[in-house]
This record gives C-alpha cells, structure tokens and sequence, in this order.
C-alpha cells in the first residue's frame, strides 16, 4: 500500500487523476488509498507535496513480473495495466486471446488493388464537373474493372516525414523553415526517429504557401531539401537517404532505447561489467536494476543523473550529447557511487544506444569513477551491438485530404465516390501507392511516397500540390455510384494513342 502523511497533503487531486487502478481519492481534502492498490507508485511520482511514499507490501499480494513496473496485485484485483488478476494466487490473464475468422481476401477486393494507369502524366479535365481524363477498363479474371485518375490540385496537403535518428533536432512544437519560411513544425517523437509535418491548408493558403507546397512536391518526388529548426538543427533531407544534421551524415540509428539494450544484450553484457548505463534521450537504462540485468547481476549501488521511471529506467534531458541527451562527457553520466554497496575495482559501462560510442570507468578505493581501457573483449561486444543498428533514412508519408470538386470528374453525385471509398468498393491509390484511409468523414489518406511511381508531385500557383489521384473498382460498382460510364475506355485504346510509358508498381 501507499502511505499517505496527512500533514503534507493538501488535496489537489493529482494522485487521484493518475491513478490506473481507481486506488486512490481525495476524501476531506485529503489523500486516502483503497484497497485497490497495486503499489504502482504512480501517485508517489505526481504528488510535487511529497505527502506519498511507499509502505509495506501485504503478504496476500502477487508480485506481477510482465512489465517493469512490477505491480503487486491483490487477490482479486488487476494490475495496472488491467492486462493481468489475481485469482487465487495465480496470475491469470483478464481477456481471451482473439482469433480472427474472416481472414479470406474476396476475389474482387483482389481485383481492385492496384490501378489499371496511374495518374501520372494523366493531366486534368478542368473545369471538374467533365469527367477525369482518363476513365480506363480491363478485364481482370473474372472481373471487369474500372480506374478513374487525374492530377489535382490538393491544398489539404501535409507531408509527414520521419527521420531516423538519435539526435535532438529541435522540441515538440517548434517551427521548420525553408529560406526563413515556415514549412511546417517539428511533432512527436517515434521510436528511434522524430516526425516533422509540413504543409496543412493553413500553410499553403498562407504567406510562404509556394515554399510549402513546393518543398512538399520536391521531397515526395525524393529530390534533397534543407530546412532549418528553430533554436535546432539545420537538415538535410532526402526520402530513402541518410538524414544530414548540422552537417554530419547520421548513417545508423538506435538499436532500442537504453531500457531495450539492457534486455536486448542482457546475457552479453553481464559477464564484461558490473554496471552499464546505457544513454537515450528517451529512456535511459541502468543495467543492474533492469529487470533483464538483475536477473544476471546484483545492483551496482550506482545512481546515473535523470529521472526515475520505473526499476532501471531513466528519463534524461534532450541535448547534442551521447545518445541525444545532455550529457557531453560520458562520466557526467554518473550522479553517486554507494560504497555501502560498491566495491573498489568495479567496472562501470557509459554507452550510447548505436554503440558507437563507449566508455569505461573502474571505481577507486574513494568510490570515483575512473577512467580506463576498453578490454578487447568488450570492444567485440560494441561492434556485435552496432552491428544490430538500422541504417538511418529519411522516409515520409503524403498525407492529405482529397475530394472537393475534383469527385465530379468521377461521378456525377460526388458523395457516392466518398462512400464507396469507405466501403472498400472503390480502392484509393496515389501514384500506384496504397493508402491508409483514416476513418470518419471526407476522404483522408496517408500514402508511402517511396511506393509511388518515380517522381509523382508537381505544384502549381494556386498553390497547392499537383497530386495524382486513382480510384479503382468494378465497372459495376462504378455503375452503381452514377460515374461517367460514357468516358469509359479500355486500356487498349489508351496504349494505342501511343502517349505512354511501362512502370512496375512497388508492393
């Protein structure tokens, strides 16, 4: 259970809107714990009073081992995950594992997968209310099969782009400019990368809409352009090429986060060092206190610098130092020695999540880390971990709105098309590319600009992104949503205008 000192709690409430368990409520302006506790310390870490603290575990709970955050589960209760309860002393998962049943693919979802042209190089027919350009046939087993395509002009365009790397290239938020005007802003963090999105219609209406569109169109098309970060980093930036930041090639990217390495090498590490602290601006590891190196080694009595998450989990701060943290020399990475529990001679591991950079430390007779010669045996292992890195890439998804005026070169009631779109009777592509379809209303997509025909975008002065758009589906069904069967034509008549080129579409 969670102890609570009554004297220092002033009733603000965090602990109860933290809790995952419903353990804890505020009653009379102050903290009271239930029997719902699952010693998850949640509470302990948001309570800024300091009016928390751990107390004695009942015997009658069971110590849950699938996560870090090792809950101690009531009889009957669940953790705090609500994945895992205890009946009778025994840990039993709370839900049935699902089986799907409908995993056959129909025949005509099959049919309509890919476009029969692409819309690149299809051109427009403007004003929309004409039907597309090209409205093309064929017949595919037992199918007859239809693809609508242009090349619109898309003002609901964004650029989603990832980049693989371990540096801090600016905070959630901040602006990305191109030549000082504002393309797009830098957003949440993934695993091993960071996202920068660029455009949305505010942007391209705005007043740097042609460097929006334009920088959209030459990185889906996978040409290099450089943008700068506010109070971050300058990028280099190439879909399906290494990043360039501030200038320096980042050729690999993390193996895991600092907590992933501790299990990762786990078995590997244990026998070369007595303690490792593995930097990531994300999670940063202490392998002794790792579920994963505690299992193989007792604690150290070593303390890194950063915030405590759960049992060997650091948070650090951001920074242009080892694995995108703060940290500039690997010994800062080091807060206390506890001699009560550290021995003299002690070998102590600093290391960055692409293992390209190691350091190794001996603790002296004072309890200071000292400053020593990378053994031949460990520097194999770092190689053997940097060996596991990804190369880093700059990849990016066109993630845009389409619909607008354009469906009526489909079919003359525009809703039908959204709808069928929906209902998976009409297949969205961009360029030969899938799409995701995000689910509501309108027709809003993501799609993999390397899985697009080669050099697909253009922008035009309106602005907005020249974006070629199929839809696929069955000439019935195209029947059905009242498109302009008239325009029709079979993919033979198209070859023979002779205006064409062969392409393989990418899976």
């Amino acid at each position: 259970m969670i102890k609570v000192e009554i004297g220092k709690c002033v009733g603000c409430g965090a602990c109860e809107q933290v809790c995952p368990s419903d353990a804890i409520k505020v009653v009379d302006k102050k903290a009271v714990v239930n029997d719902n506790c699952v010693h998850c310390v949640t509470c302990i870490k948001y309570c800024k009073p300091g009016a928390l603290s751990e107390d004695a575990v009942s015997e009658n709970t069971l110590l849950c081992r699938n996560c870090g955050v090792k809950c101690r589960i009531p009889e009957g209760k669940q953790g705090a995950c609500k994945r895992f309860r205890n009946e009778n002393g025994e840990l039993v998962l709370v839900r049935p594992l699902q089986i799907p049943i409908n995993t056959a693919a129909a025949p005509e979802k099959i049919a309509i997968m890919k476009p029969i042209v692409s819309a690149v190089g299809a051109g427009a027919a403007y004003p929309d209310y004409k039907p597309a350009p090209y409205i093309v046939t064929e017949k595919r087993d037992d199918f007859d099969v239809v693809t609508v395509v242009t090349e619109a002009p898309v003002s609901y365009s964004s650029m989603m782009v990832k980049i693989d790397t371990n540096a801090h290239i600016g905070d959630e938020g901040a602006l990305v400019r191109r030549n000082g005007r504002v393309v797009g802003i830098v957003t949440t963090e993934q695993y091993g990368s960071h996202i920068l999105i660029l455009g949305g219609v505010n942007k391209v209406k705005g007043p740097d809409g042609m460097y929006v569109v334009k920088t959209m169109a030459e990185l889906g098309n996978k040409e290099k352009v450089t943008l700068t970060v506010d109070k971050g980093c300058t990028l280099e930036l190439q879909v399906g090429e290494h990043p360039v930041i501030n200038g320096v090639v980042d050729d690999k990217m993390r193996v895991g986060c600092g907590g992933a390495c501790c299990g990762l090498f786990a078995r590997s590490l244990a026998p070369l060092i007595d303690e490792a602290i593995i930097l990531d601006h994300h999670i940063t590891g202490l392998f002794t206190k790792h579920p994963a190196g505690a299992e193989q080694k007792p604690y150290s009595g070593v303390t890194p610098v950063g915030r405590l998450a759960t049992n060997g989990r650091y948070f650090f701060e951001h920074g242009d130092g080892w694995g995108g943290t703060n940290i500039k020399d690997p010994i800062e990475a080091i807060k206390d020695i506890d001699m009560n529990i550290a021995k003299p001679g002690m070998k102590i591991l600093v290391a960055e999540t692409t293992w390209r950079k190691i350091a190794l430390f001996e603790v002296s007779a004072e309890g200071r880390p000292v400053p020593v010669e990378i053994p031949a045996e460990l520097e194999a292992f770092r190689k053997m971990a940097a060996g596991c890195c990804e190369d880093s890439r700059v990849s990016a998804m066109y993630y845009a709105g389409v619909g607008g005026s354009a469906r009526a070169g489909v079919t003359v009631d525009p809703i039908q098309i959204t709808k069928a779109v929906h209902r998976g009777d009409a297949t969205l592509t961009i360029a030969g590319a899938p799409t995701y379809l995000m689910p509501g209303g309108g027709i809003t997509f993501l799609a993999d600009v390397e899985k697009m025909i080669v050099h697909p975008f253009n922008y035009t002065a309106s602005p907005a992104v020249l974006a070629p758009i199929e839809y696929t589906m069955t000439v019935e069904n195209y029947k059905k949503i009242k498109g302009h069967v008239q325009a029709m034509r079979t993919k033979e008549d198209v070859i023979k205008e002779g205006r064409f080129e062969f392409t393989e579409l990418k899976d």
